[in-house]
């Protein structure tokens, strides 16, 4: 039995499409995301004004001197009380400091900017 056999050849490329570049197509890498530096805990008691307060003071000052280097943790006491012992909390609010070490804490409603950068050496990051 006779088979048929069928054999294509390939074409030459044309002069023009040998010498063409191969197109590297390049896309800028996604920053990553910076990992925040600053590891902050605000314990509060519920969204009283004094709470509201520290929180605002806070964020004021952390994108004035630590902008995209900072985060905060918000702790509602109401909420989750077996927290407070775990951080020493006394009074509320309460800032606690967690990264960098060591860690420290600043009372009140953080409305004494100076008071804030010194208790959370913020004066040796400038």
């Amino acid at each position: 039995m006779k088979k048929d056999v069928t054999t294509t050849q390939a074409k030459p490329k044309s002069a023009k499409a040998r010498t063409t570049k191969a197109t590297v197509t390049k896309t800028k890498a996604k920053p990553k995301p910076k990992k925040a530096e600053w590891n902050l805990r605000l314990y509060v008691a519920g969204q009283t004004p004094k709470s509201m307060t520290a929180f605002a003071n806070l964020k004021k000052i952390c994108e004035q001197h630590l902008p995209d280097r900072y985060s905060i943790e918000v702790i509602d006491l109401t909420k989750q009380p077996q927290l407070a012992q775990k951080d020493q909390i006394m009074a509320l609010p309460t800032l606690v400091r967690k990264l960098p070490e060591p860690i420290k804490r600043v009372i009140g409603d953080l409305s004494n900017v100076e008071r804030v950068m010194v208790g959370m050496d913020l004066e040796a990051v400038k």
